[in-house]
């Protein structure tokens, strides 16, 4: 009989990552094939994320939909992993007693294990430490297919925002060794792999001790591997964002030319009270200098509206920022508190009303931009690596542009995994439309 499971993932790239990393750990121990419908599998697993509102509330209601599958079948076997999991930890099986499994982000790798105990003990497993780098030691071979892939380099982080979970259910931040990152890209681009998004909670803080090297280093090294197309990277912090690193985004031509940049706030009352450790002004500074290189280049970013304390004033000097810089693409979202972080204790909290009223009007500027920037491509000749098949008509292929801006048109399967170059026809809401040149 093959064993299937089944993971449903929330949050960030990186859960993404650490989901296939455990298909691929579970697949090479077990044979443990991945299936989309949790009626078919064994395992059923919730990969979770503790950022949005009400994480944990979500978490126990996604379980409480999969209790009758262990009701009727017992040895279906049920586990929480990610960033809830560390957050609440053995509380989750006292409000859930059916549930076999609680592991951290830096415990996935030892699944197999966990299970193993789990069935010979018939009693429920948690381990929620942090290993730092065993996790990467203990990886599979990855069984990727496509042209495109995540590759984490380094995880956790130390800044300890006000607002954010990400140190307590992460980790303070440690760096992948460099060899292991090589080896992985190495084993991707042997499956066909073109283009990598490097990966970390604070990718710029990457420094590997061994050999002195820091994000920069890293870039250069990663980009001179002859068939790799292109480099991305996310999530970067502001307060890292050197002179050096500045400088490699401006000589490595294979640095895609998009940058993801949190900023949060254009208000420096507020960038203070998140414990940011930069002004808007230093912020603006960074765009500046990278469009003395790249005038083209796409600026997205992260905003949190409400937080407390953010009078009328400071949501319009976020509106200034927005303007002055022109983002074209945005993840916003409203305040909310987070257990156990400095934030969730200010007691100056906004009107939720409020708050979605700021947000409206942030994310329709946003939008403007967007589309003027979609605007610029009409009618041009850009590269796109093409992907596969478009999700919404499987008849046309899908590919991304330099800029990460996802192209749907006509051609033969045998272009993906291929840079083409497409003129741009069409600009659609969430997407464009090309025609092969």
């Amino acid at each position: 009989m093959t064993h299937k499971l089944y993971i449903k993932t929330f949050g960030c790239q990186m859960n993404e990552y650490d989901s296939d990393k455990i298909s691929e750990i579970l697949h090479a121990k077990d044979k443990i094939e991945r299936t989309e419908l949790p009626e078919e599998a064994n395992i059923i697993l919730f990969n979770t994320c503790s950022v949005r509102e009400k994480a944990q509330e979500k978490v126990f209601s996604d379980l409480g939909r999969v209790k009758h599958l262990k009701t009727k079948n017992p040895e279906v076997i049920i586990g929480v992993g990610g960033c809830v999991a560390s957050q609440e930890g053995k509380n989750i099986i006292k409000r859930a007693p059916y549930v076999d499994l609680v592991f951290g982000p830096q415990t996935l790798h030892r699944l197999p294990e966990m299970i193993s105990r789990k069935l010979a003990t018939n009693k429920p497993q948690v381990d929620l430490e942090f290993p730092e780098v065993e996790k990467f030691d203990a990886l599979p071979k990855p069984q990727k297919k496509g042209p495109t892939a995540f590759v984490s380099v380094m995880e956790g982080c130390s800044k300890y925002c006000s607002f954010c979970v990400v140190p307590y259910t992460r980790g303070t931040e440690f760096s992948r060794p460099v060899e292991s990152i090589l080896i992985e890209i190495g084993n991707l681009m042997k499956m066909g792999v073109k283009e990598v998004t490097l990966l970390g909670q604070n990718v710029n803080a990457y420094h590997d001790e061994k050999y002195n090297m820091d994000f920069s280093s890293l870039l250069e090294l990663i980009s001179e591997i002859d068939d790799l197309l292109r480099i991305r990277f996310t999530t970067s912090h502001p307060k890292e964002f050197t002179a050096r690193l500045l400088d490699t985004f401006e000589k490595i031509p294979k640095i895609t030319n998009q940058l993801h940049l949190p900023v949060q706030s254009g208000s420096d009352k507020i960038l203070a009270a998140m414990k940011r450790g930069y002004t808007a002004i230093e912020y603006k500074s960074i765009i500046r200098k990278l469009r003395s290189s790249r005038p083209n280049i796409s600026i997205t970013s992260d905003f949190i509206v409400g937080f407390p304390g953010e009078q009328d004033s400071d949501f319009e000097k976020t509106m200034d920022l927005i303007n002055d810089v022109k983002f074209d693409g945005a993840f916003s979202f409203t305040y909310s508190d987070r257990p156990g972080t400095p934030a969730s204790s200010i007691t100056e909290k906004i009107d939720e009303q409020v708050k979605l009223l700021r947000l409206r009007k942030l994310q329709n500027q946003i939008k403007i931009f967007a589309t003027d920037y979609n605007r610029q491509l009409l009618h041009k000749n850009v590269a796109v690596l093409v992907e596969g098949q478009s999700k919404k008509d499987p008849n046309q292929l899908m590919g991304r542009t330099d800029c990460n801006r996802v192209v749907n048109f006509s051609g033969e399967k045998n272009k993906i995994g291929k840079l083409v170059n497409l003129k741009i026809t069409k600009i659609m809401a969430n997407s464009l439309k090309g025609e092969l040149i």
